[in-house]
């Protein structure tokens, strides 16, 4: 069989799940149809429907697009075993019932960023960051019951340098997912593949972030506190509160300078710096955003706003 012949439903949503789409369409792979969720409520009355960002490539392409509520929905079921695909491929979407991941004859694989078993679970980008790991990768594993527990097909890896958050560690991942997706699927038609069963002792979770989840805790070490910050960057954020008011931190650094105050102490000369007491030291504020304003650089927020003597984060 060829790349040509090899029918293949493509299942995703968000902007990680393009790249691999992306590299399957113009790498002349047959893409029978793309499996999305349905189009967002947006705007003040949920008026305006906005589609996914697979979705908004899939159409650009002329791809057929399913949008399924449910995805046990008998009219779904029906018209995806209609499409005949060989193989379905799963990038950053829900998780599937039997009757769908195991339709293909050659099943269908997941790709997922995470070197599995470590991080299963929904946010494993977020969470290899906040633990301050040296390393991450993307892995394809073959679907069945359990989440994230399939046995993979290949693994690739790469450096997280102590510097990035995790939107530079999202985008390395998402350019590399494409040149897996499409290694793995070559192997699958070549037949020159095997499966390794994950190693049930290593496994680690990676679940979703809430926004409770993203509250710092100034009772931490320095180092704790600066990796939490930087796997939360950009998005959703590491916050904690001023004055009672939310106050979401993007960038620190670590400061050597230690403090004899109570951790989410503010220090600050009120012009050029701000840093904030944790339990072994400090933690210099780079880039931060008060509530109900704009995102800026410390030296612009001490311009406007100042620091009141013996403020705190708490």
């Amino acid at each position: 069989m060829t790349k040509e012949d090899l029918r293949i439903v493509y299942m995703g949503t968000p902007d990680f799940a393009v790249e691999s789409l992306r590299a399957l369409v113009e790498g002349g792979y047959n893409v029978v149809a793309v499996v999305t969720m349905p189009d967002k409520p947006m705007g003040r009355h949920g008026s305006v429907l906005q589609p996914s960002p697979v979705k908004q490539y899939a159409v650009e392409k002329g791809l057929k697009v399913l949008q399924p509520v449910k995805l046990k929905d008998p009219e779904f079921i029906e018209e995806l075993r209609s499409l005949h695909a060989d193989l379905q491929i799963v990038v950053a979407f829900r998780m599937l019932p039997e009757a769908v991941w195991s339709m293909p004859p050659m099943g269908t694989f997941n790709a997922h960023a995470s070197l599995l078993p470590k991080y299963r679970g929904a946010a494993p980008i977020n969470w290899a960051v906040i633990n301050g790991d040296t390393e991450t990768g993307m892995t394809t594993f073959m679907l069945k019951h359990e989440i994230d527990t399939g046995d993979i097909i290949d693994q690739v890896k790469i450096p997280i340098a102590d510097t990035d958050n995790v939107e530079i560690v999202h985008d390395r991942l998402m350019e590399l997912s494409g040149k897996l997706v499409v290694k793995t699927v070559d192997n699958l038609i070549a037949g020159t593949f095997t499966t390794t069963p994950q190693e049930e002792g290593e496994v680690t979770a990676a679940p979703k972030i809430f926004r409770d989840t993203c509250r710092i805790d100034w009772k931490q070490p320095t180092k704790k506190i600066y990796d939490f910050i930087r796997g939360l960057s950009p998005y959703p954020a590491a916050w904690t509160t001023l004055n009672g008011k939310s106050v979401k931190i993007f960038e620190t650094e670590k400061d050597a300078t230690t403090a004899d105050k109570k951790p989410g102490s503010i220090i600050s000369d009120g012009k050029t710096y701000l840093k904030v007491a944790t339990e072994d030291g400090t933690l210099s504020i780079k880039a931060i955003q008060l509530e109900g304003k704009k995102r800026m650089n410390i030296v612009d927020l001490l311009r406007g706003f100042k620091i009141e003597e013996n403020a705190f984060f708490e």
